[in-house]
């Protein structure tokens, strides 16, 4: 522990957004943080330092957590936040190798994190992992196939691990935030394989998510969630962040599912956009 009593903290994905804030909101409460950005950063008056961290880089990963423990000897808390939205599109519309990136860094970016620092935090018999999921873990957005498929791959993970390391002081959770005003949305992935098929669907969820985010829950606020699940005595696997989020974990674990169905389908407006042909002689038979 460092003189405040605090910890050391490795932040992903720390250049902006959630990453930022969190990693500024846990500096403020006496971690000492380690935020990280694929690019060097610039020099700048943040309350934690900075390394160059490729979450895809088996390398770079160990490097990363290498230098931490180097600097500070020890790791008690671990934020894996780095990772890409993509913009709606249709599940099809993505080719394999485009998959294969998504998962690569939103997925297996938290892997190989954990990997790295599972060891040194078992010698320690204490640490906290707390992966940045989102309510798309639990509700899959049609339209944003892939990206919900890395979150719910980020819950089950770690659900499981969580189970797997308890009994060697090791400790997970997933924060699930809604929609989040950040520089995220500003750099989706477009999809590499669009199909005319999907054009006017993805154009009226595309206006719908833009219209959403312009008045999203500040990143500040996926950070106070962070911290409160990083000093619990007893912390839960999910910590919903925002209202929003809260109201949409309660829909789901209570409404019926036909009910949630049309919400969804209402929200996005899906039912305004005209059937294909297939879809129109599917209806008549």
């Amino acid at each position: 522990m460092n003189k405040h009593g605090m910890g050391v903290a490795l932040v992903t994905g720390a250049s902006s957004g959630i990453g930022e804030a969190t990693a500024e909101w846990l500096a403020k409460a006496g971690y000492t943080v380690f935020g990280t950005s694929r690019k060097a950063a610039p020099a700048s008056q943040r309350a934690f330092e900075m390394l160059v961290l490729d979450v895809t880089d088996d390398e770079s990963v160990g490097a990363a957590v290498g230098e931490v423990m180097r600097r500070a000897g020890r790791i008690d808390l671990l934020v894996n936040n780095a990772g890409f939205g993509v913009a709606p599109a249709g599940a099809e519309e993505s080719s394999i190798a485009q998959v294969q990136s998504i998962f690569d860094t939103n997925f297996l970016g938290v892997v190989r994190m954990t990997r790295a620092v599972l060891p040194h935090m078992r010698r320690q018999g204490s640490g906290r992992i707390i992966n940045i999921g989102s309510v798309l873990g639990f509700l899959p957005m049609p339209y944003g196939a892939l990206y919900c498929a890395t979150k719910h791959a980020i819950e089950g993970y770690s659900e499981s691990l969580d189970h797997e390391v308890r009994n060697q002081g090791i400790r997970v959770s997933v924060i699930e935030p809604a929609y989040t005003r950040t520089p995220f949305d500003a750099n989706f992935l477009e999809a590499d394989a669009k199909l005319d098929v999907y054009r006017e669907a993805r154009a009226v969820v595309s206006k719908r998510v833009n219209a959403v985010m312009a008045a999203a829950t500040e990143p500040h606020v996926v950070a106070e969630v962070v911290l409160k699940a990083a000093v619990a005595a007893q912390p839960k696997r999910r910590y919903p962040a925002g209202g929003l989020a809260h109201r949409l974990q309660w829909l789901r674990r209570l409404a019926p599912a036909s009910m949630m169905d049309a919400a969804l389908r209402k929200d996005l407006q899906l039912d305004t956009v005209p059937l294909t042909r297939s879809g129109e002689q599917a209806l008549q038979k």
